[in-house]
């Protein structure tokens, strides 16, 4: 390929312009082959269906008015949340981007402040999208799945599958698509970057430290979408089963349940909108930390002179070519799902986990292509390795490292196999397929308490291999290609974000299919295949907790390595190197080390409060109408719960929970950075990305255990010594109940907040590195210094 048409970025145009649309009109054709499966009895039509045969009318289960009714009230519900959340959060956007413009404004530059509003305005409408259209999908498709299975498995499969595509393959193609177009609006204004005049330098490093608020307003949104939607599903799911199930022996979905709708309803807001923003949040802080660092670092290496990195926006932009060769490995992994015509009950688990291996294989094969085609076979880039230091005074640096295009490759594909390896290994110690669940389950036998004492310590337990996988691959990234080679292992991790949420959302589509199927009383065949549905959901959807995880932990070391990189730009002889032996740093990372569990206690407690006055509604729901569980004596018939109460219990203590949190997540690094110095700063960012991947992956898979311990009993597949059943309404199964409920929170909630909580600490002390103050140890460092006479 000529050096001109990849150097002078032609290449990444023709990417980043065709696989998004190539993502978008794949997505259009799935959705409009799920939409004619037909919900709506008034228009329902026999020969509008996709399928082999007609499944909207059954002439032994015609259940469709009742499977609309339920799936308008989702919609409804879910509609309704999204609708407030956003309002709440427009507020906040509106509010910090006005802090983002004077304190940018008053520290650096007033128009990089502009620059870096509009990119916050953007990184936050484009969240709100991302997340909107997962929601809108997963609602679109529950009841389409579960009419589809009426005609096989494989029917309700696809279906499933197929609108979580229309999800994950739309999200990564709005994020490449904004932000490669606002980066091109940018470089209207910023027109001196990627030249060779004297403000070349300080054009390029600019343009991208303001492109750095796209990653900040997705992170911001996906904060409270995640906090907000954890703490409604998890309500309502608490709430659900501790009066439902334990108190009054209901099934997980009985339609006399008064939470059941608001249960169904968070599945959509928590797991699939939630999750969304939140892996587009990581997709924009990845590409934004890349970014920033090559711009601000590196020189090409060849026998006629050396040019800067940052003066070819095709080298600078290979960031994006990575994730858009994530898209078209995704593209064609999807296939092999979706030319299953027939499939067995035990065939779905290995289907879609065989998904994440081959988009894996493929991507590698891409990533080793485009490295060696799209970047020169030799650059130097800044790594400011300290050889030597004495009393925290550089005395010797290395202001270079040799990277060759394959070592790009490698630090790439090294994050990208530690996420697979993170993403099964979560798999391993969850599904009850393997012995570490079945043991949870099995310890349920003697009661509540032994049950969740071995979660936890399989929770515990499963943070060893993420732990030295993360370790490793952050180790040979950095090796390689110094901070640069950790951004290119973070966006290596989230290459295949199309498939990984994919079988994300899967999950839920699945779970609210199957919620439809037994409230509308649909055959049992039905409920039969849904739940095989649900059950292989369940499984991929703690690997995608791992994955979103493994990469935020991979995306936040990346964010730290760009503020490094901006503050060595502003005194390289004091920011080489951050020495934890030193007080602030080492402050810093006990105090980075706590907010993880501060957080997490606001958001448990924010569940635990929301969940009491769910519990005590659908309590006092049942005592004072007692015609919701048996028929009235007079009439003979059943009253309808009232599930607007409970949608509305869940939605105001979401909205109002999720305050608390956003602002010490949001507040730390500025109280940090501008009283204790950027030094502090670093100390907390390490500590609170140390302290939350531990915490998530603990938290994550300790829930997940108990969710499939739960699952194994419901199965029939425990017994007793006497070799009995121990099953539903058993003793076992209310003590799994117990653990399931303690663990809703902590999988849903918690966890997976905590993900953000290292992310956004990150990015946004990235925004904010040059209004920090760096002369002295923070605000508190130039008064002792002033009273010095220094």
């Amino acid at each position: 390929m000529p050096d001109s048409f990849v150097q002078e970025g032609y290449a990444t145009l023709v990417l980043c312009i065709a696989c998004p649309i190539l993502a978008w009109v794949f997505s259009y054709v799935y959705y409009k082959q799920t939409a004619k499966i037909i919900v709506d009895p008034k228009v329902a039509d026999r020969t509008a269906l996709p399928l082999k045969r007609p499944i909207n009318v059954s002439d032994s289960d015609d259940r469709l008015p009742e499977i609309f009714q339920i799936y308008s009230l989702i919609y409804q519900g879910a509609q309704d949340f999204l609708f407030a959340e956003y309002r709440a959060v427009s507020i906040f956007v509106v509010g910090f981007s006005i802090f983002i413009l004077i304190v940018l404004g008053v520290s650096d530059s007033w128009i990089n402040a502009v620059f870096t509003v509009i990119a916050f305005v953007v990184g936050c409408a484009t969240s709100v999208l991302a997340g909107y259209v997962g929601m809108a999908i997963g609602t679109f498709a529950n009841a389409r799945t579960a009419i589809s299975s009426r005609v096989g498995l494989a029917e309700g499969f696809k279906t499933a599958f197929k609108a979580a595509v229309v999800m994950g393959f739309c999200l990564c193609a709005f994020g490449i698509f904004n932000l490669y177009i606002l980066i091109m609006l940018f470089r209207l204004y910023y027109s001196d970057a990627f030249g060779d005049g004297d403000n070349a330098a300080d054009d390029t490093a600019a343009l991208f430290e303001a492109i750095a608020g796209y990653g900040l307003g997705g992170s911001s949104v996906a904060l409270f979408g995640r906090v907000g939607g954890g703490i409604y599903t998890k309500a309502a799911d608490v709430g659900a089963d501790l009066v439902g199930k334990v108190e009054y022996d209901l099934n997980e979905d009985d339609i006399r349940n008064p939470a059941v709708i608001a249960d169904n309803v968070g599945d959509n807001v928590g797991d699939i909108a939630g999750m969304g923003a939140d892996l587009f949040g990581s997709f924009a802080e990845s590409s934004c930390a890349a970014l920033v660092i090559a711009a601000q670092t590196g020189s090409i290496s060849s026998n006629d002179g050396n040019d800067a990195i940052w003066e070819n926006w095709g080298y600078v932009s290979f960031p994006l070519v990575i994730s858009c060769t994530g898209i078209v490995a995704c593209f064609i992994t999807s296939f092999v799902a979706t030319s299953t015509s027939h499939m067995e009950l035990n065939q779905v688990e290995p289907k879609l986990k065989g998904q994440i291996m081959i988009s894996t294989i493929i991507e590698t094969i891409l990533l080793f292509v485009v490295s060696m085609t799209l970047m020169p076979s030799e650059a130097h880039f800044a790594g400011y390795v300290v050889s030597s230091a004495e009393d925290g005074v550089v005395v010797d640096r290395e202001s270079s490292i040799l990277v060759k295009n394959y070592y790009l490759f490698f630090s790439a594909a090294v994050g990208l196999w530690a996420g697979l390896g993170i993403g099964y290994v979560t798999e391993y110690y969850t599904s009850n397929q393997h012995r570490p669940t079945q043991v949870v389950a099995e310890n349920c036998r003697t009661g509540a308490a032994t049950n969740v004492i071995m979660g936890l310590a399989l929770g515990y337990k499963s943070v060893i291999f993420p732990a030295i996988a993360m370790a490793v691959a952050a180790y040979v990234s950095h090796s390689l290609a110094g901070f640069y080679g950790v951004s290119l292992a973070a966006l290596g991790i989230l290459s295949t974000l199309s498939i990984g949420l994919t079988i994300d959302a899967f999950g839920p589509i699945s779970d609210n299919a199957g919620g439809i199927a037994e409230m509308a009383g649909m055959a049992e065949v039905v409920r039969e295949r849904t739940d095989c549905l649900d059950a292989a959901g369940n499984t991929t959807a703690a690997i995608g907790k791992g994955f979103a995880i493994g990469s935020a932990a991979f995306v936040s070391l990346a964010l730290f390595s760009g503020y490094m990189t901006i503050l060595q730009s502003r005194d390289v002889e004091q920011f080489s190197h951050v020495d934890i032996l030193h007080a602030f740093p080492f402050a810093g990372l006990l105090v980075g080390a706590m907010i993880p569990y501060w957080f997490s206690a606001m958001t448990m407690g924010a569940v635990g409060r929301a969940a009491h006055d769910m519990v005590v509604h659908v309590r006092n729901e049942f005592e004072e109408h007692e015609d919701i569980l048996k028929p009235d004596p007079d009439t003979g018939m059943t009253r309808q719960p009232d599930y607007s109460a409970c949608i509305r219990i869940s939605t105001e203590a979401s909205l109002k929970e999720m305050i608390p949190p956003g602002a010490l997540v949001m507040g730390t690094p500025l109280i940090v950075g501008f009283i204790f110095g950027c030094k502090a700063l670093a100390g907390v960012l390490i500590g609170a990305l140390v302290s939350g991947v531990c915490g998530a992956i603990s938290a994550s898979n300790t829930g997940g255990a108990w969710d499939n311990a739960k699952k194994y009993i419901e199965q029939n597949k425990l017994k007793d010594r006497n070799d009995n059943i121990l099953g539903k309404n058993t003793d076992a199964h209310k003590a799994a109940v117990v653990g399931d409920t303690i663990g809703d929170p902590l999988k849903d909630t918690s966890g997976p907040s905590l993900n953000i909580v290292m992310k956004l600490m990150a990015v946004e002390s990235l925004v904010f590195a040059k209004a920090f103050y760096i002369q002295h140890p923070g605000f508190l460092g130039w008064i002792a210094a002033k009273i010095k006479g220094e």
